[in-house]
């Protein structure tokens, strides 16, 4: 038996966009879905039941930072990652691989991990594949990621070549490290760089290993978004159609779109949480710097089309002054703002993948944001 299922739903008869249902141990999560990232067990500026406010069905936190403080056994102490932060739903949790290489100071790579240097204090570590699952399996998450290598852009072919190896390799070692496939799915991860050939070599390779789901790796790493287009549609249709398919660290609503028009089910990105706290919405009429002075006087609603609790209640006004005056409720009316406009934009990306009309409801999310 396994921890997750997956259902398809529906299919649109243009393009490869898809509708379906995730089952987890904590909840259904209705796909195309966007996860808010929670990545030291909160999603920074808001309590848990204000990201289920919002519409979120699963979240995801960090192996990475976890495992640094507190620490997964203090979280397995808890009860694991649901009852230390107290969130009812879904959570996946990131193998740590990409804050390694992001983060990590003096990393050494080799064929048994990758040893770094923390960045709270500069201690020395090592995560292996097999001690990257241990942590995830300690902290409990319904669906844990494989440790990987996740290459930087630009890199030459023979770099992405030998990488993308090691990243199967790894993967194998990850399945084998595996204790707890009845209550933690364990999805694989592509990589492949900005190479097409490399990318459907890499699905093939993972695919073969027969996981409950699949991510795409290294892509949203700096590379333009019309070679990340290409190398979604080079290398999805390789990932099996019964399966979830997860496009790692993207969230904003054009990469979305275009990305779900490509058969991607599932998405994460800091985006939202972030930009929130520096001022910017994300709306129907496009992105708003609350910073402006225009808005000293707009008593109006932050967006008029959105029901969150900021928009029923608070006016840009307000929300300008909050920020100016360093306020923290700034952050906190802001994301809770971001992360449901987001997932209202993948609630109607489901409702228009089930009557057929995605490619309507993209050009008119379009029209409304203009050149915003």
């Amino acid at each position: 038996m396994r921890a997750v299922g997956f259902e398809l739903i529906g299919k649109t008869t243009r393009g490869d966009a898809r509708r379906g249902r995730l089952t987890t141990p904590h909840g259904p999560i209705e796909t195309p879905a966007f996860m808010p990232v929670g990545t030291a067990a909160t999603v920074k500026a808001l309590l848990p039941e204000q990201v289920a406010e919002s519409g979120a069905e699963i979240l995801l936190s960090n192996t990475y930072h976890l495992y640094l403080r507190p620490g997964a056994e203090v979280v397995r102490a808890a009860g694991g990652i649901h009852a230390f932060m107290n969130w009812k739903r879904a959570v996946l949790t990131d193998s740590g691989g990409f804050q390694v290489f992001s983060l990590g100071s003096l990393r050494k790579i080799t064929e048994e991990g990758v040893t770094f240097r923390s960045h709270i204090d500069g201690s020395a570590h090592m995560l292996s594949p097999e001690r990257s699952v241990a942590i995830q399996n300690a902290l409990g998450a319904d669906i844990i990621m494989a440790f990987d290598e996740c290459a930087p852009y630009p890199a030459d072919r023979a770099y992405i070549e030998h990488s993308l190896a090691r990243t199967t390799r790894w993967l194998a070692r990850c399945k084998a490290a595996h204790k707890s496939a009845d209550t933690q799915a364990l999805f694989g991860i592509m990589q492949g760089g900005v190479y097409a050939d490399l990318r459907v070599r890499s699905a093939k390779e993972i695919v073969e290993l027969d996981l409950p789901g699949y991510a795409i790796g290294g892509l949203s790493v700096g590379e333009p978004k019309p070679l990340m287009y290409e190398m979604l549609e080079a290398s999805v249709p390789f990932l099996p159609e019964q399966k979830p398919r997860y496009l790692m660290g993207v969230g904003s609503p054009d990469c979305l779109f275009e990305a779900v028009e490509r058969g991607v089910d599932m998405f994460d990105c800091v985006l939202p949480t972030r930009v929130a706290r520096n001022g910017r919405a994300l709306t129907s009429q496009g992105n708003i710097n609350i910073k402006n002075a225009r808005f000293e006087r707009d008593f109006s609603a932050l967006d008029p089309k959105c029901g969150c609790y900021t928009c029923r209640n608070y006016s840009r006004a307000y929300l300008r002054h909050l920020f100016r005056a360093g306020e923290i409720l700034s952050a906190v009316l802001l994301t809770l703002h971001n992360l449901t406009f987001l997932q209202d934009l993948m609630r109607g990306m489901r409702r228009a993948i089930e009557a057929d009309r995605l490619a309507e409801y993209k050009n008119t999310y379009r029209a409304s944001i203009g050149d915003a």
